[in-house]
């Protein structure tokens, strides 16, 4: 099997890169922000750090496909880069710092593509968590200098805590029933949004966590560094990876009762 290490290499180049353009431009005055059609903002941050990542793999990897929220898919075959410039664009252009850059790999297998590189990096936060697939998801400044990450063994709802972004998803879903009675049931829940509770997922500082509506760039990334600390990362149906168009992420052993929970009366 690949060891895909000088494809992690060089996403860790790609986020080192687009930490410098973010950072320079977080909490700028004058920064421009846009309404995209489907009414969500963009900031030249997001179109910088997209382009940034986009020359340096037109460089180092020619015949790979690349797939980014603003710019779209370019290339074709059986490797694809998959790009969020800043997951957390509402946070960045109102100065909170809970945003990342999210960089994957995925490479075309059974059952279509799957991530098999991911890089997680909120430099706002100091933060950095990445994996690689059969070598283990780890947290850390680099490379050399990193923790392995591990899901937690909680097993009871009554002892798990449970993130999420937000409720107005989940209503117009029809799925906010079965939302509020699984808070209810667990001992701890809180709205962090984002890239960052399927990040604590992976590190065992939450036990579960899920979202309504995404895209795939919102989630291969974060699908491979969940699993690669042991967790379990599916759609709300339960098809493993990000491919569903939302996500539910878990320690595994909760995973059953937590897709059961938001799939309650749908």
């Amino acid at each position: 099997m690949p060891d895909y290490l000088d494809d992690l290499r060089l996403a860790h180049v790609l986020a080192d890169a687009a930490d410098a353009a973010t950072m320079d431009r977080f909490k700028a005055l004058d920064l421009k922000v846009e309404t995209k059609p489907d009414m969500t903002p963009v900031s030249e941050a997001d179109k910088a750090a997209e382009e940034l990542i986009r020359g340096h793999l037109a460089r180092a990897r020619p015949r790979d496909a690349v797939l980014g929220e603003e710019y779209g898919v370019e290339g074709t075959g059986p490797r694809r880069w998959v790009v969020d410039p800043i997951d957390g664009t509402k946070n960045y252009v109102r100065g909170v710092p809970v945003w990342a850059t999210l960089i994957a790999l995925m490479e075309a297998g059974e059952g279509g593509y799957q991530p098999v590189v991911g890089v997680v990096s909120a430099p706002a936060l100091g933060r950095r968590w990445w994996a690689a697939k059969g070598n283990g998801a780890f947290s850390g400044r680099s490379l050399t200098s990193a923790s392995r990450l591990h899901v937690s063994r909680v097993s009871k709802l009554a002892d798990a805590s449970f993130a999420y972004s937000s409720l107005s998803g989940w209503e117009e879903q029809g799925r906010l029933d079965g939302f509020l009675d699984l808070t209810r049931e667990v001992w701890r829940t809180r709205a962090y949004g984002d890239f960052w509770p399927y990040m604590m997922v992976a590190e065992g500082s939450v036990d579960m966590c899920a979202e309504p509506e995404l895209s795939l760039w919102d989630m291969a990334a974060n699908a491979i560094v969940v699993t690669e600390a042991g967790g379990t990362f599916t759609g709300l149906d339960g098809r493993p990876g990000p491919h569903s168009g939302n996500a539910a992420a878990s320690n595994g052993l909760l995973h059953d009762e937590l897709l059961g929970y938001l799939n309650q009366r749908y």
